[in-house]
């Protein structure tokens, strides 16, 4: 019994020795290695421009690049994330990963430490205001003196005090030092006219305008800056690689079709009146809504509203993230659920799917003893996907709230996992998401849900 503790104690610690590269190891490892071990591994930082999970899936602008890149090498892909900027070059050299996809600013502190490689992109900051047709929007940077501008602790601050110093003071700076109000946060704010103005990066102004389409982030407020992918100093094969793979592919379809899904589709589905429930009916599809909601034990009208909330009834319907059909399931999710090639827009495969699915995902939230609170959760992970609400629950019940309830609960914490402080705790599995299109997602399809009953009897 002794020989075998002691075998297996050397076991573990071979293995706890191979997952530390040793310098030599890192120090010459380059293409042809990695081609070897079939493995790219990128490192990458969580954010609605970069990588996130989406329905069970990943996404982001930088994996999908990263994913195509590695594609071209005949390699598979692995993603790590870091928590900033400095971790994801600690991490590069140290051998945690061998490429960095992320625009990392191309400063002389990096430069001395890493070699630049990809596409040069061009960043700078922009003013977030709205388009309004009673007050023009600013123009120039000496408009803003007087004006009341948010924003968050960090570049964004630096940048709008050096600006304030150079225009001789007037810019009225609010320094919003709230963990849980985020940069994205303040863009809404922006759109929904809560505040006037916020300063972002361009590229995450660009694709929160395809959340908000009345804003305006035409005017920049600072030099541009210089960012690009990263590799070691000791990879320059792979280094000459992403170049090459960049110059040849930016005006490739796969490359355009992964920029307009992030920074030109727009992220919302038009909705409007299709049927007259005060006639009785709710859709073309209230019969097939009938007959598999008994299988769930769901009101018919709450999975109408389920799909009136995901497609507007439109069995056409593909979203900026490739969820298809009326019930808007992502492609994966349609296979496992035994959708037919093919037939994702066919409305009786999709519900019958959708409703399969529900039940699965009902599984998982078994615990939850309120049927009624359960459902919330159900329609939260649809959108959002399993993982993010059992993050969201694991924050509610470390901060004091029952993670067995939805609103005021956990439903306060899906919120947060936009914020750096929440989704880099150790309990978040899943990193960062937008949480508030889940948030009002579920309080949509519930609040019609009921006035579907109100206006519709059995």
């Amino acid at each position: 019994m002794k020989l075998v503790r002691l075998l297996l104690l050397a076991c573990i610690c071979m293995m706890a020795c191979r997952q530390q590269p040793q310098s030599n190891e890192v120090t010459n490892y380059d293409l042809p290695q990695m081609k070897d071990s079939g493995e790219l591994v990128v490192l990458t930082l969580n954010s609605s421009t970069s990588y996130f999970n989406y329905r069970g899936e990943p996404m982001g602008f930088q994996y999908e690049l990263a994913e195509q890149f590695a594609r071209s090498l005949g390699v598979k892909l692995r993603v790590e994330t870091a928590k900033n900027t400095h971790d994801l070059v600690h991490k590069l050299l140290t051998g945690e990963g061998d490429l960095i996809a992320y625009n990392l600013p191309i400063t002389k502190e990096f430069k001395d430490s890493v070699e630049f490689c990809g596409e040069d992109i061009i960043t700078h900051q922009v003013l977030v205001q709205r388009n309004s047709n009673k007050v023009p929007p600013l123009q120039n940077v000496t408009e803003l003196i007087g004006k009341e501008v948010y924003v968050k602790p960090g570049k964004y601050l630096d940048r709008l005090i050096n600006l304030d110093k150079e225009l001789g003071g007037g810019i009225l700076i609010h320094k919003v030092e709230n963990d849980s109000v985020t940069t994205e946060d303040l863009i809404m704010q922006v759109s929904n006219g809560t505040i006037d103005y916020a300063v972002c990066d361009n590229d995450l102004a660009k694709l929160n305008k395809t959340y908000y389409p009345n804003l305006n982030i035409s005017m920049p407020i600072s030099f541009d800056q210089r960012a690009s992918w990263a590799v070691r100093k000791t990879s320059p094969l792979l280094a000459a690689a992403a170049t090459q793979w960049h110059r040849e592919n930016m005006t490739s379809p796969s490359y355009r079709a992964s920029s307009k899904r992030y920074f030109e589709i727009s992220k919302r589905i038009p909705h409007g009146s299709i049927l007259s429930i005060q006639k009785g009916k709710i859709s073309h599809y209230d019969e097939l809504f009938k007959k598999y909601a008994k299988e769930i034990d769901w009101d018919w009208r709450l999975l109408a509203s389920l799909a009136y909330t995901e497609s507007n009834f439109d069995t056409t319907a593909v979203s900026w993230a490739g969820a298809k059909g009326l019930m808007q399931l992502m492609p994966r999710t349609a296979r496992a659920m035994g959708v037919p090639a093919g037939m994702e827009q066919n409305p009786e495969e999709s519900i019958k799917a959708a409703v399969k699915y529900i039940a699965a995902t009902a599984n998982s939230f078994r615990r939850i003893p309120d049927p009624d609170e359960r459902i919330k959760f159900i329609l939260a992970a649809y959108n959002a996907g399993i993982g993010h609400i059992t993050d969201a629950m694991a924050l509610a019940e470390k901060y004091g709230k029952n993670k067995y309830i939805w609103d005021n609960n956990v439903a306060d914490y899906i919120l947060l996992k936009s914020s750096e402080e929440y989704f880099n705790d150790p309990l978040c599995k899943n990193g960062y998401f937008r949480g508030v299109e889940t948030f009002k997602f579920v309080k949509e399809v519930i609040s019609r849900g009921e006035v579907y009953k109100s206006k519709i009897k059995h």
